[in-house]
C-alpha cells in the first residue's frame, strides 16, 4: 500500500510554506470540556489526550480556576523533526478559565484518569441567617 503523503501534492508544499513563514498554530483546539449541573455540584470533563498527570496545573485565584497543561510530540524532538513526512497530532500549551462565583472552592476534587480530566466542585450552602427576637426597650 503506497502512502498518500509520499506523492506530489503541490497543496501541502504552500501549506508547509504559510506554515513556516506564519509559524501559525490555527489547528490547535482549545481544551475540549463538557460542564453538568448535578444537583448540588458542578462537574467538568476536560479531554486531555496524551498529557500526562505532572503537566497538568489547576490554580485557584479570585473566584477563578484556571486548568492549564501541557503536551509534548515526538516532533519536539530534533533527532525525530527530520522523519515525519505528516503531523497533525498537536502538541503545546492549553489553558482553560472557569468561574466560582457560585461555588465551594475549598472542596474541589480534581481526578485524571484515561486522558480525561474530572473535577467535582460542589455548590455553596446558602447560608440562611437564623430566626431571633428582638427586645424593644
Amino acid at each position: 500500500m503506497k502512502d498518500m503523503y509520499l506523492t506530489w501534492n503541490p497543496y501541502r508544499e504552500f501549506e508547509a510554506l504559510r506554515h513556516n513563514f506564519f509559524n501559525s498554530r490555527d489547528d490547535i483546539a482549545p481544551i475540549r470540556v463538557d460542564i453538568t449541573d448535578e444537583g448540588d455540584m458542578y462537574q467538568i470533563k476536560a479531554d486531555l489526550p496524551g498529557c500526562k498527570k505532572e503537566d497538568i496545573h489547576l490554580n485557584i485565584e479570585n473566584d477563578r480556576l484556571t486548568l492549564s497543561a501541557q503536551r509534548h510530540s515526538e516532533y519536539e524532538n530534533e533527532d525525530k523533526k527530520g522523519k515525519y513526512l505528516h503531523c497533525e497530532r498537536t502538541y503545546g500549551e492549553y489553558r482553560r478559565v472557569f468561574d466560582l462565583g457560585d461555588v465551594d472552592a475549598d472542596k474541589i476534587h480534581a481526578k485524571f484518569a484515561d486522558g480525561v480530566l474530572t473535577l467535582d466542585l460542589p455548590k455553596k450552602v446558602e447560608q440562611v441567617p437564623a430566626s431571633r427576637q428582638l427586645e424593644i426597650e
